[in-house]
């Protein structure tokens, strides 16, 4: 079984993570779709709130294969995660140039780290290239129109938030 480690923050999941996501699973067998917790970082939602919305996102709106996809919070190596797991694949999404530079040095340190895990690149479509978590939650957050960004649970999580 090919698996593969999927880390991010998702905060929250857009379309361009599921773009991702669905590219993935035609490339392996099992996806871990792992968000973050760290304590230095300003988050919009809790752990238990991006899970709650990965999980909603793929599973109750999309429909997804829930055999296919495990959702954890993480605070660990990518690295440490993939020896959990038995993933040999770490999945790494890409909108634009400017996010290469970052990926290609993230992807060089894992390597170093283990050189038995691969990472690969994978871009959303070109729809959704543009879509980042942080201009979302700036138009949400302006009461601008986030639907073509993202999937009915999250933008009932956006707009509860908001409230």
């Amino acid at each position: 079984m090919r698996t593969a480690i999927y880390p991010g923050t998702f905060d929250p999941i857009t379309n361009g993570h599921i773009d991702v996501i669905r590219k993935s699973l035609k490339i392996v067998d099992r996806l871990v779709v792992a968000t973050t917790i760290n304590i230095h970082k300003d988050y919009f939602f809790s752990i238990d709130e991006r899970i709650t919305i990965i999980k909603n996102s793929l599973f109750k709106d999309l429909k997804l294969n829930k055999k296919k996809i495990i959702v954890i919070p993480f605070e660990t190596l990518t690295i440490q995660l993939c020896k959990k797991f038995k993933a040999s694949i770490i999945i790494r999404g890409l909108r634009a140039v400017s996010d290469f530079e970052y990926e290609f040095q993230l992807a060089g340190m894992n390597k170093k780290l283990d050189n038995k895990i691969e990472t690969i690149f994978l871009m959303s479509d070109v729809e959704n290239q543009i879509i980042s978590s942080k201009f979302v939650k700036e138009i949400a957050k302006l009461n601008g129109n986030v639907n073509k960004f993202l999937t009915r649970s999250a933008i009932k999580a956006i707009r509860n938030k908001l409230k």
